[in-house]
C-alpha cells in the first residue's frame, strides 16, 4: 500500500514515514500543498495524510482541487483545528476522514486502515491516454476496445498503471510482477514491453509507455 504524506514540519514528517514504513506501508512525503497536489494528481497513492496548514496550497485547497479533477483517493486531514465549523469544512471539501495533533499512533492506524478496508471493496480501473485497466474484471481497452493479454502482461500494465507518473526501475518491476528477489537478468521485461506497445498498437505519437533508459518504464500522459 502506497501512502503520501504531506506535511510541513520535517519532525512530524520523519515520524510518520519511519512509523508507517515500520507498519509495511510504502510512504512518500512532500512538503508543500503545490507539490503534495503534484503528486497526487501524478501518481496512483492509496491513502493521502495531508496537513490543514501548509505552504503553497492549505491542505483544504489541496483537497477542494483533488477532488475537482475527480481524483477519489482516500484522504485524512491531520490538523490542530478542532472548531466544529473546521470538521464540517473539512468534510465537505472532500475529505475523508479528520484526526487532531496531537493524535495518539495507534488511532491513525486505525484510521487508515478503515479508509484502505473501504476502498479495497470498490473495484479499480487505471488508465493513461486512450488505454484503460480493469482490476475486478481483468479487461483492458484502447478507445473502448478489449485488448487480450496475457496473465504477466496484464500485471506488467497494472503495475506501471499503479505507479503512474513515476519511474518504475527494473529490478523493481521483476519483483513485484515476476516475484524474483534475487539478482536476475531483466531483460525479460523488454521482451513483454515490446509485446505490450505492439497488442496496444502504441504508435510513436502514443508514447504512453515510455523507456527510461538505463533505469526502467514509466506510464505517463
Amino acid at each position: 500500500m502506497q501512502l503520501l504524506v504531506v506535511e510541513d514540519e520535517p519532525g512530524i514528517a520523519r515520524f510518520l514515514k519511519q512509523g508507517l514504513e515500520e507498519e509495511g506501508y510504502t510512504v512518500e512525503v512532500a512538503d508543500t500543498g503545490t507539490e503534495g497536489l503534484q503528486r497526487a494528481l501524478g501518481h496512483s497513492y492509496d491513502l493521502l495524510l495531508v496537513d490543514w496548514m501548509l505552504p503553497g496550497l492549505t491542505g483544504l485547497e489541496l483537497c477542494q482541487q483533488l477532488r475537482a479533477q475527480r481524483n477519489q483517493t482516500p484522504l485524512i486531514f491531520l490538523t490542530a483545528k478542532d472548531t466544529v465549523q473546521d470538521t464540517v469544512a473539512g468534510l465537505q471539501a472532500g475529505a475523508n476522514d479528520y484526526i487532531k495533533k496531537p493524535f495518539h499512533f495507534e488511532e491513525l492506524l486505525e484510521r487508515i486502515r478503515v479508509q484502505l478496508r473501504t476502498t479495497q471493496a470498490a473495484p479499480e480501473r487505471f488508465s493513461v491516454g486512450p488505454i484503460v485497466l480493469d482490476v475486478a474484471t481483468h479487461q483492458v481497452y484502447k478507445d473502448g476496445e478489449e485488448i487480450l493479454l496475457t496473465q504477466k502482461e496484464f500485471a506488467l500494465l497494472e503495475y506501471l498503471l499503479r505507479h503512474k507518473g513515476n519511474v518504475c526501475r527494473r529490478q523493481k518491476i521483476i519483483e513485484q510482477v515476476w516475484d524474483i528477489h534475487f539478482e536476475y537478468n531483466t531483460g525479460v521485461i523488454d521482451v513483454y514491453m515490446n509485446a505490450l506497445r505492439k497488442k496496444l498498437r502504441l504508435g510513436k505519437e502514443e508514447d504512453y509507455l515510455q523507456t527510461i533508459r538505463g533505469i526502467g518504464y514509466v506510464a505517463r500522459e
